[in-house]
């Protein structure tokens, strides 16, 4: 698989989840429009902004990715903007605002549940998302897509040694992978760092956590393309 892909049946199609496969960075949005309007009182937008995305960073490692944690630093940067002046009604529409994006339908990415029923009939699929495990296995379960995957993994980060323990866990070689995912920094390049292949479906929203740039060296087994239905012409190609 250095040149091109291997047969069909030597290959392993692995998928991120939120907003590869379902939209979800666009509830992450509507939240942060409410909670820029909820600090108005005590601080400008940008600042507001961008104390949340530090305040998100800083609390990865204790929290993990996924709306509970986002929640928890939403509160957090409420109260430092606001020196402690926060109110409990304004803390309780962040909560509810929390609770409305556990509960928020799953809304499929157009042309993904065909595109991965007609895959799936020719390649074992594997789903790989970071986040909360209850509130990411729920999304699946409610995607309608959970039958389609053999294998699934729910990680509290991506890296090239979270992906490289999860191929060896189930007897893949990283060379047999087809990575597809929206963020180029998780999804994709890890993958290419041990060899697979990526394949970036960028998403109209992205996190600024997730940003990155694609290493010159990687470029050769990388691949970009608009919709998940092109997939299967784009293997075809890469055959």
């Amino acid at each position: 698989m250095s040149d091109g892909l291997a047969g069909q049946g030597d290959l392993l199609l692995a998928f991120d989840a939120d907003d590869t496969l379902w939209h979800s960075e666009n509830l992450y949005h509507a939240a942060q429009a409410q909670f820029r309007e909820l600090m108005t009182s005590y601080a400008d937008e940008s600042t507001a902004m961008a104390t949340l995305h530090r305040v998100e960073v800083a609390n990865l490692p204790p929290y993990g990715f996924g709306v509970k944690a986002f929640i928890l630093s939403m509160i957090e940067a409420a109260v430092e903007l606001s020196g402690g002046k926060v109110t409990a009604a304004e803390i309780g529409e962040m909560l509810a605002a929390g609770k409305e994006m556990l509960a928020a339908e799953v809304e499929l990415l157009d042309g993904v549940a065909d595109t991965v029923a007609r895959l799936s009939a020719d390649y074992p699929l594997m789903v790989i998302t970071k986040g909360d495990l209850g509130h990411q296995a729920s999304k699946l379960e409610r995607s309608g897509l959970a039958a389609h995957f053999r294998y699934v993994e729910i990680v509290t980060d991506k890296t090239a040694e979270v992906y490289r323990n999860i191929f060896a866990k189930h007897g893949i070689a990283p060379q047999q992978v087809v990575m597809v995912g929206n963020s180029l920094k998780s999804d994709v390049i890890p993958v290419l760092e041990l060899g697979g292949w990526g394949v970036h479906i960028p998403y109209r929203l992205t996190w600024a956590h997730e940003h990155a740039e694609l290493p010159a060296d990687l470029a050769t087994k990388y691949r970009e393309i608009e919709r998940l239905d092109e997939l299967p012409a784009l293997l075809r190609e890469m055959r």
